[in-house]
């Protein structure tokens, strides 16, 4: 059975900075896409960052425009985990954050975590 946990979330200040975390079971992120995307009140879900493997031990990360320079994506395969380091966040980066999984015709998602900023 496959899990994608997330954890990290919070309130935070703007300017602030918040590290999700995703962890895995019944998968190996490390064959995987691994994204995560968000979700803010009344708004259609959008990728914010994905890391895939293109060769034997590299890995290419995209980042979405409203995000690119703030936040970080990174996978620790030892642990088969998945971070997503959020840094300088704005109150327009408000949403629930989701841990998503792709292989080929295998998508998994997370539960979600909430991430608010607000002074």
């Amino acid at each position: 059975q496959v899990q994608l946990v997330e954890s990290g979330g919070g309130l935070v200040q703007p300017g602030g900075s918040l590290r999700l975390s995703c962890s895995a079971s019944g998968l190996t992120v490390s064959i995987y896409d691994m994204s995560w995307y968000r979700q803010a009140p009344g708004k259609e879900r959008e990728l914010v960052a994905t890391i895939s493997m293109i060769g034997s031990f590299e890995d290419e990360t995209k980042y979405t425009d409203s995000m690119k320079g703030r936040v970080t994506i990174s996978r620790n395969n030892a642990n088969n985990a998945v971070f997503l380091q959020m840094d300088s966040l704005k109150p327009e980066d408000t949403a629930v954050y989701f841990c998503h999984a792709r292989h080929r015709q295998l998508v998994y998602w997370g539960q979600g975590t909430q991430v608010a900023v607000a002074s």
